[in-house]
């Protein structure tokens, strides 16, 4: 692997800048953001971060950086970040199954991808009654074995993102794959799904719809033997001129959500379990997703436009989310 970072990349935003600072919509708010805590930049020269992932057994963060083809790796132990894979087929979505396996989000292959653990490449999902998939975009997976993907049009639409020379076969649809490998069509009239996270008891799946304006986060009532939605309603809508895109739950089923709309808003948005706005924890450039990492799950891994972020918050992400 080629290393081209190190630890003196990692720099504290200036939190005598207020803009640097949280903010607090809800009192609430204010317990789960410790007081000299702001967002570290870890590693900057990402064309558009997205995907990230925890591995606790490496002490590593894995993301994407999809116009430049690659899989990044960033290293706890060593504090540098190094190229995983590369070319990647234009990956987005990352996550980890429950066998410790990566499983990947390719544009350009339009597929859904698992790298065994001596390396070697599993495609899980391409096809749908004959017809190529558009560009699988946000992945997680469930306690049992589960697999849910997100399959929006954005990386066809230029060769900034690995497309650019075909053209939508479905429609934009949210499927799970099987334990034994089955593919399933949950949902076809989302337009334009993107970010998804569990709850933490599983019961519900938040999807966010990125194709309306305002963007939609959608809480998804699961049957269950969690195989399919049974209602769902619009928990949040976005203000005007901003923008959700990637989510996660904590373990008391808060939302934290990747957001932008330029500044003050650029950043993770986190939201209680019955949609209202807590707080705001900005960073200098759009936030596109995020996951929860470390030894107790209390560090917060920002993929941003360019850069790669850590803060640590008073809260537990859900395991395995």
């Amino acid at each position: 692997m080629n290393d081209f970072g190190s630890s003196d990349q990692i720099l504290p935003l200036n939190l005598h800048d207020e803009a640097n600072r949280p903010r607090a919509f809800e009192p609430q708010f204010n317990d789960l953001i410790f007081p000299l805590a702001t967002p570290m930049r870890l590693f900057h020269g990402a064309a558009w971060g997205e995907g990230p992932v925890w591995f606790g057994d490496m002490r590593s963060l894995f993301w994407s950086d999809i116009p430049n083809n690659r899989i990044l790796r960033w290293s706890e132990e060593t504090q540098k970040t190094s190229i995983f894979r590369q070319p990647s087929n234009f990956a987005n979505g990352n996550t980890r199954d429950r066998q410790g396996r990566l499983v990947t989000c390719e544009h350009e292959t339009r597929r859904v991808t698992r790298t065994e653990h001596d390396g070697r490449i599993t495609i899980l999902a391409e096809c749908i009654d004959g017809k190529r998939l558009n560009s699988p975009n946000d992945i997680v997976t469930s306690r049992d074995g589960a697999i849910w993907f997100t399959d929006p049009i954005y990386g066809l639409q230029s060769r900034f993102e690995g497309g650019g020379s075909g053209h939508s076969e479905r429609p934009t649809s949210l499927y799970r794959i099987d334990p034994n490998g089955s593919i399933s069509i949950i949902a076809e009239d989302f337009d334009n799904p993107n970010g998804l996270c569990f709850s933490p008891d599983e019961s519900l799946l938040y999807v966010i719809e990125t194709g309306p304006s305002p963007h939609r986060i959608h809480a998804c009532c699961l049957n269950d033997d969690k195989t399919r939605i049974l209602s769902r309603d619009v928990l949040i809508e976005t203000a005007k001129n901003e923008f959700a895109d990637g989510l996660r739950c904590d373990e008391q089923g808060r939302l934290w959500c990747g957001w932008s709309g330029g500044p003050g808003l650029d950043g993770v948005m986190v939201f209680a379990p019955d949609g209202t706005r807590l707080g705001h924890i900005p960073v200098p450039e759009r936030c596109a997703n995020l996951c929860f990492g470390g030894a107790d799950r209390d560090f917060l891994y920002i993929a941003a436009a360019h850069s790669l972020y850590r803060v640590r918050v008073n809260a537990r992400g859900v395991a395995g989310g």
